[in-house]
């Protein structure tokens, strides 16, 4: 038997392109890709009336952004464990013919001085067109992702999207669009925060922020303490302080027609929690409405669980344990400046909102309810 050759160097594998029809095709697969400070996800879905069908997804926790605190790079080991993951997603491309796609990094990206290169990396080891998005297209995105969890009695909208490396915050105001037209109007704010003149009723956004903390940011600057409770409550207060320039955080907010939508990690695993969901379930969890005293209920347990008790939690999970302390903390100063009755989970965020994205700009979607 003739001996294997030897890959040529410099072979690398050919680079996938984003292709727009000329005229739009309903039966397209289409593919989104959020790449984060910590985990890698994707989905492959189709357009299926005013919604879409998953086909396939991909989630691995990849730490992207492990010692970006400290030495502002990213390192050799983190951008390979991504790589490795990345050439995961472009065989599952592949094998479903995806055309129309956008694969997007955020965060860990933004601020890391050696981004470029890791791009260029992507690009070379695995074809995919990976791009930077700014923190107003995250943050827009996000919320879209949410439209169809808005009550129609909601004037006023708070969507929480709790990231790895960011939590962005977007404050919308429902009360001049008429009740049944309330989810829609979140989905137009596709075509930016601040539209054109439109015939539609049309969503205030108020103000927006996208805060440079998230679960694996905020834990790490928070690493030196070693008293549980203590760090708690140190992250939590730190985290409120980084509010004081969003519009309405000195506004008080009456609970009757307020919502907050909560998009993360975090936010569904409190609920697993809450539910006592032994094996997670997400037709249980997304959509679920908490009040803030059952929230904080589930954070006083964690804290009574201590790090020990918590990593042995299976409603928390080994790849949640060491993040769930920062994120609660988030979650929980939000809570304290705008307590509610209506905190509406979502398991869904940024990979959803550039599918609505991608689909509503090729008229795929049909009108109608979401």
């Amino acid at each position: 038997m003739a001996p294997k050759r030897p890959k040529a160097a410099g072979v690398f594998p050919k680079p996938v392109e984003s292709t727009a029809p000329n005229r739009p095709d309903p039966n397209a697969l289409y593919a989104a890709l959020d790449l984060g400070t910590n985990s890698c996800r994707m989905l492959i879905a189709q357009p299926k009336g005013s919604q879409f069908h998953v086909i396939d997804s991909f989630s691995k926790s990849v730490q992207l952004g492990q010692g970006l605190e400290k030495y502002g790079r990213l390192s050799r080991a983190s951008m390979g464990r991504t790589v490795s993951a990345l050439k995961v997603c472009r065989q599952k491309i592949e094998r479903h013919g995806v055309t129309r796609m956008r694969l997007v990094a955020t965060e860990a990206c933004r601020r890391a001085k050696n981004a470029q290169e890791f791009i260029r990396q992507v690009r070379r080891e695995t074809g995919l067109p990976l791009e930077i998005i700014q923190p107003e297209e995250e943050a827009r995105l996000a919320v879209i992702s949410c439209a169809p969890l808005v009550s129609t009695k909601t004037e006023q909208l708070l969507v929480v999207d709790i990231g790895g490396g960011s939590t962005e915050l977007v404050w919308i105001d429902l009360s001049s669009v008429p009740r049944r037209d309330r989810p829609a109007a979140i989905m137009r704010l596709h075509a930016g925060f601040h539209p054109v003149d439109s015939p539609f009723p049309t969503a205030k956004v108020v103000d927006w922020i996208s805060v440079p903390l998230g679960v694996a940011t905020l834990r790490d600057q928070f690493s030196d303490v070693s008293d549980d409770a203590g760090r708690y409550a140190l992250m939590s207060w730190f985290f409120e302080e980084q509010l004081s320039e969003f519009a309405p955080y000195a506004d008080e907010q009456a609970r009757e027609g307020f919502q907050i939508v909560g998009t993360s990690g975090t936010v569904t695993t409190v609920a697993a929690s809450h539910l006592g969901l032994r094996r997670y379930d997400r037709t249980k969890v997304d959509g679920l409405r908490m009040s803030s005293d059952q929230i904080e209920s589930v954070i006083r347990r964690y804290l009574e669980l201590g790090p020990t008790g918590r990593r042995r939690d299976p409603r928390i999970g080994p790849d949640r344990q060491a993040l769930i302390m920062s994120g609660s903390a988030i979650l929980q100063a939000l809570l304290r400046v705008w307590p509610t009755d209506r905190l509406s989970v979502a398991d869904r965020g940024l990979r959803e909102g550039l599918l609505y994205a991608q689909m509503s700009a090729d008229g795929v979607l049909e009108d109608g309810p979401l």
